[in-house]
């Protein structure tokens, strides 16, 4: 029996960051219908980001002072300006214009899109000379193909939708959308600015991880900086006190799950994962999502589903895949190098300034 259990214990910790990521995909999967029917009852979508991450670093702050009290690092303002922008790519910009989109597009295909964020952080590693790409190794040329494919993947999706697959009639529920969801060009538009600012913090985040390894408060922070980013922008570009109040059960609910659940407990997972297996490992398992959200639209809430969809789902996710197995038995080399160089640069410029303050008394 003990023998049982500890061979249990070995696979439950080898698959650990596996399940995390399941599981927070299956979280994110569900927040997309309860966003979508909150919008239909005409909440603000800037707004709700704003209460979203209030509530997650309200929650999250509690334990990043309990647990993380004598372990956080100093805060510094350089490292308060990397988190500033860790948040403003990770929270305000990127799901600000994201959850926009989902005025004029449908989750499954905000969520097909998101499948190109890994593709997309591998493009900005490499022109940060953060990722190495050997054109002579065959899983270096699976790279540049799983990019193009990816990327070529998003491009369908955009531009043809095909034939219309009818809602399920079985569904148990049938969700009669009030938003546009016909203005298919803006709403690309801005689903592609939220996945290259959601790549820019793949990279900010694995970055800022090294110089600040107190995750749960560098979840807290990111909540609440993001909270604050986004009431900023919300006051600049709203200006009714009504869009501010929560008019029903649903938005409430909406507000405490996404905030609990998708706000602090899913980016602590991710920067956890992320520590553990980098960033990479955490953005492949965006295809989970897809294929959640396109099961649960058909089949449980009665929408329309298109083969330009399906066919660039497709397409995208044999590109993920190449990408992944170009970067088989490669991890994060180039990356690390980076990080390692750029910390002795901070630690060296540390030691300077702190010899300088010791010089300065005795003059």
């Amino acid at each position: 029996m003990s023998n049982n259990e500890g061979a249990f214990r070995v696979v439950c910790r080898k698959f650990r960051p596996h399940l995390f990521m399941v599981l927070v995909q299956v979280a994110l999967a569900l927040l997309y219908f309860l966003v979508e029917a909150s919008f239909n009852n005409g909440m603000n979508p800037h707004v709700f980001v704003t209460y979203r991450y209030a509530v997650g670093g309200m929650v999250a702050l509690p334990f990043a002072y309990v647990f993380e009290r004598e372990t956080r690092p100093k805060l510094t303002m350089p490292l308060f300006m990397e988190l500033f922008l860790v948040s403003l790519f990770g929270i305000s910009l990127t799901l600000n214009v994201f959850f926009a989109s989902l005025k004029y597009t449908t989750p499954s295909f905000v969520t097909s899109m998101i499948n190109t964020i890994s593709s997309l952080t591998f493009i900005f590693a490499v022109g940060f000379r953060l990722e190495a790409v050997d054109v002579k190794n065959p899983r270096g040329l699976a790279k540049i193909f799983g990019t193009v494919l990816s990327l070529t993947g998003a491009l369908i999706m955009i531009l043809y939708k095909g034939q219309t697959i009818q809602s399920f009639q079985g569904a148990p529920f049938h969700i009669t959308s009030k938003m546009t969801h016909n203005n298919w060009i803006k709403g690309s538009i801005l689903t592609v600015t939220s996945c290259i600012s959601w790549s820019l913090w793949y990279i900010l985040q694995a970055v800022t991880v090294k110089k600040y390894p107190a995750q749960l408060s560098l979840t807290a922070w990111i909540n609440c900086i993001g909270a604050a980013q986004s009431a900023a922008f919300t006051l600049l570009i709203q200006h009714k006190p009504r869009a501010w109040y929560i008019t029903s059960s649903m938005e409430l609910c909406c507000i405490l799950y996404s905030g609990v659940i998708c706000g602090s407990l899913t980016i602590y997972l991710q920067i956890w994962t992320t520590v553990q297996k980098g960033p990479v490992f955490v953005s492949m398992f965006n295809p989970l999502g897809t294929i959640l959200v396109a099961i649960l639209e058909y089949f449980v809430f009665g929408q329309q589903l298109h083969m330009g969809l399906i066919l660039g789902v497709v397409v995208v996710i044999i590109g993920l895949y190449s990408l992944l197995w170009g970067k088989e038995n490669q991890p994060q080399q180039c990356f690390q190098k980076h990080v390692e160089l750029k910390e002795c640069r901070t630690q060296i410029k540390t030691s300077a300034e702190e010899d300088v303050a010791k010089r300065e008394p005795s003059t």
